[in-house]
């Protein structure tokens, strides 16, 4: 005859008794800890209740400190709005800027005139715009720099530079007024070409004007569209 094998036994699916111990013990500590902590709360909350000036006062000094907080942020802003409306320019001290300093002072003028949000955007892969900004009318500006060294003596900013500037202004940028900056010339058909595509122009004696006095843009140049929302300047 074939002997069966003994059959194995199934180890017991029921916990050691060391492991036992183990969690009994892990559920003491957290009773233990869960009275300590509520109990530690009834005694502070007992605590304040019979104390309850001390809430008076730490509730009036955090008042105290966030108006404090509040008038320094108030007046800081207040003191950079005045220094932005007294920003001026000469025509001289434009011409004295690196290109990237001209393209941030045109958006310094720009913020001058209420566009809160004129940045400046110029460099590689910039598509023709250097600075945008939105005016208080709700118009979108989009602005070319072309910065000349030499002032009116320097190269004169010509067709090519405005064919640029038309083909992306508003198809790529959306822009309302797009408007070509500079503190040199513009040749006249250059000039005619901007006028035929609704293209602005600020040449030297436009900037001039500009950057020295406290007119904002849209009141020197001609033909601006209409504000796109009411508001109190309008």
């Amino acid at each position: 005859m074939t002997r069966r094998p003994p059959a194995r036994r199934r180890p017991s699916r029921r916990p050691s008794r060391r492991r036992r111990q183990q969690q009994d013990a892990q559920l003491v500590t957290i009773g233990v800890a869960a009275v300590a902590a509520i109990t530690l709360t009834v005694m502070v909350v007992n605590w304040l209740l019979a104390h309850w000036w001390i809430l008076l006062i730490a509730a009036l000094i955090a008042l105290l400190g966030g108006a404090g907080w509040w008038q320094q942020r108030s007046q800081r802003a207040q003191w950079q709005q005045a220094q932005a409306r007294a920003l001026r320019y000469r025509i001289a001290q434009m011409d004295a800027l690196t290109h990237r300093q001209f393209e941030h002072a045109i958006r310094d003028l720009m913020h001058r005139d209420g566009c809160a949000d004129a940045v400046q955007v110029g460099g590689q892969g910039d598509l023709g715009a250097d600075v945008k900004a939105t005016d208080p009318f709700g118009r979108r500006w989009v602005i070319q720099c072309k910065h000349r060294k030499n002032g009116d003596r320097g190269a004169a900013v010509g067709t090519p530079e405005l064919q640029v500037l038309n083909g992306t202004g508003r198809p790529v940028h959306n822009g309302d007024v797009v408007v070509m900056v500079t503190n040199g010339r513009i040749t006249q058909p250059g000039r005619t070409f901007a006028q035929q595509q609704r293209l602005h122009l600020v040449d030297r004696r436009v900037l001039a004007e500009w950057a020295a006095g406290s007119r904002p843009l849209w009141e020197l140049l001609r033909a601006v569209p209409p504000p796109r929302q009411p508001t109190t300047q309008s």
